[in-house]
């Protein structure tokens, strides 16, 4: 018997729903599974395999036997909103008063459910590029809302213009842009951040950022669309400290916005989880306080990571997209006649012992991506050299 209510078409946003009707675990369950059950190295999902910083560790210890581990506000702690204010100005600029527009969410995930179902009405459209992080799709549907999607072109990952401009409509209510981009690892140039701004403002659309990964670029730094003129008022920026400070398990995160939009979000974030992470918030305040040279090594890392990975991909003899963010590189297996991704991957388990993410999980037009696999590289760079060696082996 099917169980009614918008739980499956919550699903069949998400693409967990068979043809027959059947409900499957997401691919990177699957993936992760695999590559236990068979040793292969698990470049799949996107989750660091060391700690964070000290400095935030301890911070997190010290909150717990000081006793902060009962309901904070709904608003999130003092300390952590104080501390989000002051990051956006001191890197981005911007004045944020953290009493009236910053709210603590479990995780960015949180934020993005929230803020969907806050301002979303059946029926209407939401915009995103495609490929896509997988909630998008998930909470789109849950909404009872429409996905329409700009297509991300293999390897640049750059949106045409065009494109874009016939997407957004008057029943367009959300553009909701994710940069730097998971799966891609693209980053939006300033054209495209203004084209969305312009058109926004046209069809009097919120813009609702994915900006988690803001810290971890290879190149200029981030820009935040909300710096952008005439954005400000219409966005909602989102982010979190899991993957900036390698604590994904504690799901905090944030968002920011004018204050009218805030307390519409919080209307909805109270009744999902309430609050979460007492102790984490002040450690990820910490955090977010460390200087400069944090965030300058901690992207200079990653990036050479990026580069083993990289090299790993192109000896194996596949194409790759050098990403310029995030935690993620595209290959193509084409050169190995490979059209579905998916079993691509099952087989790379034990052919080459690496686990990778079929990008066509990330989509919902599978074919312009059929080949393309996501790998992560946000691991040790032991770990990495040695998935680059395996990798070699497909060449011979």
């Amino acid at each position: 018997m099917t169980i009614p209510g918008p739980w499956l078409r919550t699903a069949a946003g998400a693409g967990l729903v068979a043809a027959d009707g059947s409900v499957g675990a997401t691919i990177f369950a699957e993936m992760s599974a695999l590559a236990a059950s068979t040793g292969a190295i698990n470049l799949g999902q996107g989750f660091p395999d060391t700690d964070g910083p000290p400095e935030v560790l301890e911070a997190a210890r010290e909150a717990i036997a000081a006793g902060i581990n009962q309901y904070p506000p709904g608003r999130g702690m003092p300390v952590l909103r104080e501390a989000i204010a002051r990051h956006q100005q001191r890197f981005y600029g911007l004045a944020v008063d953290p009493d009236t527009e910053v709210l603590v969410t479990a995780g960015a995930t949180e934020a993005l459910a929230a803020t969907l179902l806050a301002v979303l009405e059946p029926g209407d459209e939401v915009v995103t590029f495609e490929p896509y992080y997988d909630s998008y799709a998930a909470i789109v549907a849950l909404a009872g809302a429409r996905l329409v999607t700009v297509p991300l072109e293999w390897p640049a990952f750059a949106p045409d213009s065009d494109r874009l401009r016939a997407a957004v409509t008057a029943r367009t209510r959300i553009v909701l842009v994710n940069d730097p981009h998971n799966p891609t690892g693209a980053v939006l140039d300033r054209a495209t951040r203004e084209l969305i701004v312009e058109l926004a403002t046209r069809h009097d659309a919120f813009i609702v950022t994915d900006e988690v990964y803001e810290h971890l670029r290879f190149g200029s730094p981030h820009e935040p669309i909300a710096t952008l003129p005439g954005a400000a008022e219409r966005t909602i920026t989102i982010s979190s400290g899991g993957k900036t400070f390698s604590t994904t398990g504690w799901k905090i995160g944030w968002l920011h916005a004018r204050a009218d939009l805030v307390t519409a979000i919080l209307s909805v974030k109270q009744f999902l989880t309430y609050v979460n992470g007492a102790p984490f918030q002040p450690a990820i305040a910490a955090g977010l306080d460390l200087p400069d040279s944090f965030y300058a090594r901690i992207a200079a890392d990653l990036g050479a990571g990026r580069d083993i990975l990289v090299d790993g991909l192109r000896r194996a003899g596949l194409t790759v997209s050098v990403p310029e963010g995030s935690y993620f590189v595209v290959a193509d297996a084409a050169p190995f006649g490979a059209t579905d991704a998916a079993a691509f991957c099952r087989e790379l388990a034990t052919t080459a012992g690496v686990v990778g993410i079929p990008v066509s999980a990330f989509t919902a037009t599978a074919g312009a991506y059929a080949g393309l696999v996501r790998f992560a590289f946000c691991k040790r760079p032991e770990v990495l050299r040695e998935a680059a060696q395996r990798l070699a082996t497909l060449a011979r």
